[in-house]
């Protein structure tokens, strides 16, 4: 049975006495990380989310607490009243580790069973045992440091929003549905029967409605929720920094937001971030990194060799070529070692790219070797080799097709033989860059029309706006995502105070004037009322997080996640509900075996 408190106050953490509280008489309150007997003392390591605190127990010391003492077991929580004093046997591993405290009473708060994980630090234990029991993995010390960051993370974003005039407003969680993207999560109505709510995406038209009000600065930690196919970093109810500005451009919403981050990484890792982050155009990210996302930790950029082989008998490299794609290279140093194998495995793994091929060349000194021999003329091979500026001991690996095919295998192979040949050699460092100048709209070959590549309020860059009607894929937009190693960490856009502009890009998108109206009506009327000219940024928080506690898994992040299915173990949800609430609903389910 657990004892009550009745009274007794906590007067330090565990992990706080230090050698200036010698003398003093403490309470301290947490769980049992283990218990020992040496010699004719019990000692106990107590334990809670600051540190560790040694326990002394003797018959000398208090013959009850003593024998009370030997009946805790581990994850026992317990209240311990003593006298600290300088420990015998120092530990300069632990930070309390120069005093420890004589016990003089000892109240056991409450039993444990035997976890069914260990508490201790990197376990080595499947995912769905530490779901199932996350409130015991969050009792381990690594876990308990990251969500330390997180809410540190969390309490500086709104420390400099604050200082920076934004306001904090909070936007609706049950919403309308406006399917253009992601899958919606939908909530049935009781008082409008057939009807349905959707859980938000993202604040996007609340936010930019606020502008509209006048608010000028806004911003909020904001629940978002997408109902897509999840991975490491994705889950299906994740957070937002959500932030909106008035009367403001392009550069003054970047200028804000990297203030923002540089704060936000100074104060919780205290890492200096040198601003201005670099900037690169979209165009420009494709075209050497293979991605709009690029990590830039290391070099080997995607080399155009396009000219030095358009003069090939190679059917490849000219039907590429002639269909308006290209001819495109990386230059791995040192790979002319590759086996046959290793060389294989590579030609496989741009394969699952959609590339049909990778073509090679190594530079031997005796002589260089490759998959497209003979169709390599002594001319060609230098053409190419000086076009890569490769030299002996290198391997050229070439990918031909239509340029987002060439874009996205090389792209990914590029960050897997950063992965093999280990190229990031800074493991800790943090690079910076800004992608701008985003396509507008994305074009789906299935359904034949363009689709908002961000969302359909995202304003068009001035100097293509002619284009809009007419060739509406070659128009760019004032558009920016802050990368991070390879990782995006937020993006936004200028979006479009215009009504006439946004009529013409709804357009552009296939809508009709009714099904603009009947989608995004609310912010097509409240345009009507003279909306500044407003921008916004969102960054993930749980990624950030990620960034700042060192982990490149988001369960890792977020108090209570979700697997990969979106099945909660902890909760077991999602789960069945009563027949009363689906009848309440007017929901009537439908038999499986239809």
């Amino acid at each position: 049975m657990g004892e009550a408190l009745n009274g007794l106050k906590r007067s330090l953490m565990c992990g706080e006495p230090r050698e200036n509280n010698v003398g003093q008489k403490v309470t301290l309150m947490g769980w049992v990380q283990r218990n020992r007997k040496l010699g004719g003392l019990q000692f106990i390591d107590l334990r809670d989310r600051t540190g560790i605190m040694q326990i002394v127990f003797g018959e000398e010391i208090n013959a009850e607490s003593f024998e009370k003492a030997k009946a805790v077991r581990p994850e026992y929580c317990i209240a311990v009243t003593g006298e600290i004093v300088k420990r015998q046997s120092p530990n300069e591993n632990m930070p309390t580790g120069m005093v420890e405290l004589m016990c003089e009473s000892i109240k056991v708060l409450s039993e444990s069973e035997t976890p069914p994980i260990y508490i201790k630090e990197d376990l080595d234990a499947a995912e769905n045992i530490r779901l199932k029991y996350r409130y015991l993995d969050l009792r381990r010390p690594d876990m308990q440091r990251i969500f330390m960051i997180r809410s540190k993370a969390a309490m500086a974003v709104r420390n400099y929003l604050n200082d920076n005039g934004f306001l904090e407003v909070e936007t609706p969680i049950l919403t309308k549905s406006t399917p253009e993207g992601a899958r919606d999560y939908l909530v049935p109505s009781r008082n409008y029967p057939g009807m349905f709510y959707a859980l938000p995406q993202s604040p996007q038209i609340f936010k930019q409605l606020l502008m509209v009000s006048g608010f000028d600065r806004y911003f909020q930690i904001a629940k978002c929720f997408r109902d897509e196919d999840l991975r490491a970093n994705r889950q299906p109810e994740f957070t937002q920094i959500d932030l909106e500005m008035s009367f403001v451009e392009q550069d003054d919403v970047m200028a804000m937001n990297e203030g923002l981050v540089a704060h936000v990484f100074k104060e919780v890792l205290g890492h200096e971030i040198k601003l201005p982050i670099r900037r690169m155009p979209f165009k420009e990210a494709m075209e050497k990194y293979g991605s709009d996302k690029p990590d830039l930790r290391f070099g080997m950029e995607i080399t155009d060799i396009t000219e030095a082989v358009k003069d090939m008998d190679f059917v490849v490299f000219k039907s590429a070529i002639e269909n308006g794609g290209s001819v495109r290279a990386l230059c791995l140093k040192g790979g002319a070692d590759l086996g046959r194998k290793q060389l294989d495995k590579l030609v496989d793994f741009v394969k699952t790219y959609k590339a049909k091929g990778l073509a090679w060349i190594q530079l031997k000194e005796e002589g260089n070797k490759s998959s497209i021999a003979k169709f390599l003329t002594d001319e060609v091979t230098e053409n190419i080799v000086k076009t890569m500026g490769a030299e002996n001991g290198d391997a050229i690996l070439i990918v031909s097709d239509k340029n987002s095919v060439v874009f996205q295998s090389l792209g990914a192979l590029r960050l897997e033989l950063a992965k093999q040949f280990d190229l990031i050699k800074d493991k800790s460092e943090f690079n910076f860059c800004w992608i701008t100048e985003f396509p507008l709209f994305e074009y789906d070959e299935e359904e034949g029309r363009y689709f908002a590549a961000h969302h359909p309020f995202t304003s068009p860059m001035d100097e293509d706006l002619e284009m809009l009607d007419t060739n509406p894929g070659a128009v760019r937009s004032k558009a920016y995502d802050l990368v991070l190693n390879g990782e995006e960490l937020g993006g936004g856009s200028i979006r479009i105070h215009d009504s006439s502009l946004q009529t013409r890009m709804f357009k552009a998108l296939g809508f009709t004037e009714e099904s603009a109206q009947e989608r995004f009506g609310f912010l097509i009327d409240a345009f009507k009322f003279g909306p500044p000219p407003h921008g916004g940024l969102a960054f993930g928080l749980d990624r950030m997080a990620m960034f700042l506690a060192g982990t490149d898994n988001i369960k890792d992040v977020v108090a209570f996640p979700k697997n990969q299915n979106a099945y909660c173990y902890l909760s077991e949800a999602p789960n069945v509900v009563d027949q009363k609430q689906l009848d309440e609903l007017g929901i009537d389910k439908k038999d499986k075996s239809e």
